[in-house]
């Protein structure tokens, strides 16, 4: 075997491309000749593709853990078709090499230049994989790009495989390996905000429903529900996951396996889950398997819940810091940037407010993959490569705003800790902790009494001589009012004295 350097080039876009070079190689396919550079890896199809599918100019390239996954795929077959006899020695080895340089090495990621999104349920991205592990095998058998009798990437790299079952092998392999970083960006920061949860547990502050006044609680306790939010997320998360290792490899174009030995399928999956380090397994039934997409609906979905929830926070975190002068003001997040271009010293919530947007983007996949899921007829599913863009760039662009979010946010957030007094001690919501002792008539009316006359709870009470000073203190102490200390004795004011009446 020849050994090759590993390449770090830049991921062009598919139109990056000089389709025209000086030096090119004739390859051929059903539409006859054509010149293919002679310098790249791909073929004949994948230079079909470049010139059918000029979409999004995001090549697969873009999206590392789909390669990873594609080559992976490639080896496990490899090694199956060779241990049932099917493959030569000398290209089960090259085939074998290849797909381990580009899986684990990034070598030739470059030369995965078909665009995401494309016709043909994913066949230009199988094909653009095999061109690429036949022509590095190639020239590790010391043979020139091109040479498809020494190694084919038909015959050879997709023996016993389909488009139909290989990619999307590959697709759900490649999100198991995305979902890993987002689920650990998730766990850092939930314990961010943990870590608030701990620092704020003695800061009393008004809750609010409706964007009106209610009860107090402490900011820690706000802090904390944002943690076991994310907690409850990250579980959804892993189970969601954990279906995508179930796949249809060996189904080939339609589930019934046409093609291969009826030991082929169950041993490909046992050499992926050996090259991959997952415990993938084989699909019950594969024919529905292949047309199926409800695991990735499922998933999607779990997605769009992690974002609407990260948004509803981020939305709180805004709030909470309004100001500085005229808003909440109970929370400053981090100043990371000069916030307007007009009005000097301004600051804007930035990292929540892309956070905010990259939400909405996630949500808008989702709705792509529920309509590309349910568009799919018999026996296959032709939008499979908009499934997998979508999935792949949902959790590319999460993973990147969750991390984000807790290193450049929620581990800079302070409180205003005499702000918060404040407005607890001036809320009319305190009136709620008096209703056991007092009753609900009799505190209805401190409550109106307060806002007409613009005092606080505690001024009416005590004015009115409703409660000694003692006993109105012990009732509004805040181990009182935020968590649940209701005992007989405290409403023995009320049953005593009865119903006060309402002016």
């Amino acid at each position: 075997m020849v050994d090759l350097a590993t390449t770090n080039s830049d991921i062009p876009s598919p139109k990056t491309f000089e389709l025209s070079a000086s030096e090119t190689r004739t390859e051929h396919d059903l539409l006859g000749d054509a010149e293919v550079p002679a310098g790249v890896y791909w073929g004949v199809h994948t230079l079909r593709a470049l010139s059918n599918f000029p979409i999004t100019g995001v090549p697969i390239a873009h999206f590392p853990e789909f390669v990873r996954a594609l080559a992976l795929v490639k080896q496990a077959a490899s090694r199956a078709n060779h241990r049932l006899g099917y493959l030569a020695t000398a290209k089960a080895e090259a085939i074998d090499q290849a797909c381990e340089m580009v899986a684990n090495g990034g070598y030739c990621r470059d030369q995965f230049v078909v665009d995401a999104i494309q016709g043909g349920a994913g066949t230009s991205t199988n094909m653009n994989a095999n061109e690429v592990i036949a022509n590095i095998g190639l020239e590790l058998m010391g043979r020139k790009k091109g040479d498809y009798a020494a190694l084919h990437p038909n015959d050879d790299v997709n023996m016993a495989q389909s488009t139909n079952d290989a990619y999307p092998t590959a697709l759900r392999l490649a999100i198991i390996f995305a979902g890993g970083p987002l689920v650990a960006a998730l766990e850092e920061l939930a314990f961010a905000f943990k870590s608030k949860a701990v620092e704020f547990a003695d800061v009393l502050k008004v809750g609010r429903t409706q964007l009106q006044d209610a009860v107090p609680m402490t900011l820690g306790q706000e802090f904390d529900a944002f943690f076991a939010t994310i907690k409850e997320d990250i579980a959804r998360l892993k189970e969601a996951m954990a279906l995508f290792r179930e796949v249809n490899l060996g189904a080939t174009a339609i589930g019934t396996g046409i093609n291969t030995d009826a030991r082929y399928g169950p041993l490909a999956i046992e050499e992926l889950a050996r090259n991959s380090g997952i415990p993938m397994v084989p699909a019950l039934n594969l024919i529905e398997a292949t047309s199926d997409m409800g695991a990735f609906v499922l998933f999607s979905g779990i997605l769009k819940r992690v974002a609407v929830k990260l948004s509803k926070i981020c939305n709180d975190l805004r709030l909470l810091s309004s100001g500085p002068r005229a808003g909440f003001g109970e929370i400053t997040l981090p100043v990371v940037q000069a916030g307007s271009s007009i009005m000097p010293g301004k600051v804007n919530p930035v990292i929540p407010e892309v956070v905010n947007q990259v939400a909405y983007m996630v949500i808008g996949h989702d709705l792509t993959v529920t309509l590309c899921a349910e568009s799919g007829q018999l026996q296959l599913n032709a939008f499979e490569p908009t499934i997998g863009y979508c999935v792949l760039s949902s959790l590319r662009i999460l993973t990147s705003a969750v991390e984000t979010l807790a290193a450049k946010c929620v581990a800079g957030i302070a409180a205003d800790r005499n702000r918060c007094r404040a407005l607890v001690d001036d809320s009319i919501g305190l009136v709620t902790a008096l209703v056991p002792t007092l009753g609900y008539e009799a505190c209805s009316r401190i409550a109106k009494q307060a806002l007409q006359q613009n005092k606080s709870v505690s001024q009416i009470v005590l004015e009115e001589e409703l409660l000694t000073p003692e006993h109105l203190y012990r009732l509004l102490r805040p181990e009182m009012m935020t968590a649940p200390s209701r005992s007989l004795d405290q409403g023995m004011s009320f049953a005593q004295a009865g119903a006060l009446p309402i002016t």
